[in-house]
C-alpha cells in the first residue's frame, strides 16, 4: 500500500478559517482528497506536525486539525532524522529552521514514505527543487518521496499515483 506523510499544511487547510478565494479552494480540494483518497493510503504524520498545529491560534480549529490526525501512524524524530534535516539546511535545500520544512522532508525521506502531501509549494512541492532534493537524497542513500499537493490527485488519471 502506498504511504503518505501528512505535513502540517494539509490539516491546516482542511480546517482553515481564512475566507480568501485561494484558501477556500485549497480547503475544498483538501477535503475532497481526504474524503475520496485518504483511505487508499497508509497515512503517517509526526509530532513535528502536532507541535506546529498546537502553536495555531483559534482553539476550535486547532482541536479539529489535531483530531484529523487521530489514528495516523507517527514517525519518530530520531537523531538520524534530525541530521538529515540539518544537511538539507546546510545544502540550501530548505530554510534555516531545521525543525520546519527540512524536518518534514527528512522524515518522509528517511522512512521511505512514498508521498509527502503538502500545500507548501515554495519549499516542498516545488518542481524547481526536485532535482536538487533527489541529488542530496541519493548522496545520503535515501528514497525520494513524491512531493505533491492534494489537488494533483483530483485531476483525472492521477488518482493512483
Amino acid at each position: 500500500m502506498t504511504t503518505v506523510y501528512i505535513e502540517t499544511t494539509v490539516p491546516s487547510f482542511y480546517y482553515t478559517a481564512r475566507t480568501d478565494t485561494e484558501s477556500l479552494a485549497r480547503r475544498n480540494w483538501t477535503r475532497q482528497w481526504w474524503d475520496t483518497y485518504s483511505r487508499r493510503f497508509l497515512l503517517y504524520s509526526s509530532t513535528a506536525v502536532i507541535a506546529e498545529l498546537e502553536r495555531g491560534e483559534l482553539d476550535e480549529k486547532r482541536i479539529e486539525r489535531l483530531e484529523l490526525l487521530d489514528g495516523l501512524k507517527m514517525l519518530a524524530i530520531s537523531a538520524s532524522v534530525r541530521e538529515v534535516a540539518r544537511i538539507y539546511v546546510e545544502r540550501l535545500l530548505m530554510p534555516r529552521d531545521a525543525g520546519g520544512d527540512a524536518l518534514h522532508l527528512a522524515l518522509a525521506s528517511y522512512y521511505g514514505v512514498d508521498v509527502l502531501l503538502t500545500w507548501n509549494c515554495k519549499h516542498l512541492a516545488n518542481p524547481n527543487k526536485f532535482g536538487h532534493i533527489e541529488s542530496v537524497n541519493r548522496d545520503l542513500g535515501l528514497a525520494m518521496p513524491l512531493l505533491t499537493t492534494p489537488l494533483n490527485y483530483l485531476s483525472e488519471g492521477i488518482a493512483d499515483a
